[in-house]
């Protein structure tokens, strides 16, 4: 659309999170170890799964998947923020908004249906195991991760086209840390009501669809696990889906919050702060909500190890105290994240008190 007696905008101003330069050297340092924990989990999921036998599953097939999808998750808006926090001019041009914001959406939608996919293979493993491997198949497996990724195109395509037709004439600063859909809409200068009414139907159909297959699959484990005879089975059937759960509920819980709770009740920074836990808190826990405290896992990460370095002619002895101390780095980093991101988040909660007293 064409802006009457003005320039369209051309450019955009990313707010951040604070101007305070020591807020900020902080920030910087917690979400650089993030990053990096982050890169390092979900890249030992991708490298163990791929090359141990005993993981060649279909549950640890989509499990790889989701990892390769988390680095690509934080791909789009961490170095970019990384950046920011040590910019003094936090720019972002009208098409690379766009950019970020579509592979964004393409992201986030294919990690809705690949959740829901995997939801399926729990149904199917223990609502019905005696067919588990003729139905969860090689080639069933392979077309339906190919549809988790490919599902993300539709969404991504008409929400980036629609928001980027749209008229941005007048002011240029986003209150936000990325190019977030809603944020962005705050600058269009004329009625948006039909872009929202646009937006939130894809926004069920895409997210809202996946986590209803999500809850039918869950519905029926439930019922099955319950009807079993056996105590020691019911806990091992459970086991099995409580990591699916758990990140299922970060992931679905944040970003309903962000996207389908009401706008007046909604504050900037607190949209931050939520934006933040399914855009980089989630994808460095889901390491080790799924994986980190399976021990199989545990058991393929010193296998790997293992081999790698007997190729080298390294004793057993040495071998296992080099996958343990790689194991306690990424816990001493995890440790270190949480600490910093502690401190970060008082600091910041102190300020924002300290505003809306004074």
């Amino acid at each position: 659309m064409i802006c009457e007696n003005h320039t369209r905008v051309t450019e955009f101003i990313l707010l951040g999170f604070t101007n305070n330069p020591e807020i900020q050297i902080s920030l910087f340092v917690l979400f650089l170890v993030i990053y990096t924990v982050t890169f390092l989990g979900n890249f030992l999921i991708v490298t163990v799964t791929s090359v141990d036998p005993a993981l060649r599953t279909p549950m640890y097939f989509f499990l790889r998947n989701l990892s390769l999808l988390e680095v690509c998750f934080t791909l789009v808006m961490m170095p970019k923020m990384l950046v920011d926090l040590v910019s003094s001019r936090k720019i972002i041009s009208f098409v690379g908004c766009g950019t970020q914001m579509y592979f964004f959406f393409f992201f986030g939608s294919s990690e809705c249906f690949l959740l829901s996919m995997m939801a399926y293979d729990r149904f199917v493993a223990i609502c019905n195991p005696l067919r588990y491997s003729v139905i969860m198949n090689r080639s069933l497996c392979l077309w339906m991760a190919v549809g988790c990724w490919m599902s993300g195109i539709p969404v991504s395509m008409l929400q980036t086209a629609w928001m980027m037709a749209l008229p941005f004439c007048g002011p240029n600063t986003i209150d936000h840390f990325f190019c977030d859909g809603p944020s962005v809409l705050k600058l269009v200068t004329q009625d948006t009501t039909i872009y929202e009414m646009q937006a939130l139907a894809s926004t069920l159909l895409f997210i809202m669809l996946p986590f209803s297959l999500i809850l039918v699959s869950y519905i029926r484990i439930i019922s099955t696990i319950v009807r079993m005879p056996s105590a020691t089975g019911r806990q091992k059937a459970f086991s099995t889906c409580l990591s699916h759960i758990i990140v299922v509920s970060l992931f679905y819980g944040t970003a309903s919050l962000t996207y389908l709770r009401p706008k007046s009740n909604q504050s900037p920074e607190s949209k931050k702060l939520v934006s933040l836990s399914y855009t980089v808190i989630t994808p460095m826990l889901n390491p080790i909500i799924y994986s980190l405290r399976n021990s199989e896992v545990k058991g393929a990460v010193k296998r790997t190890f293992t081999r790698k370095v007997l190729r080298k002619k390294i004793t057993t002895k040495t071998t296992i105290y080099f996958a343990a101390n790689m194991v306690q780095r990424y816990f001493n980093l995890l440790k270190i994240s949480s600490h910093i991101f502690i401190m970060v988040k008082h600091h910041l909660y102190g300020n924002l008190v300290f505003k809306a007293l004074k």
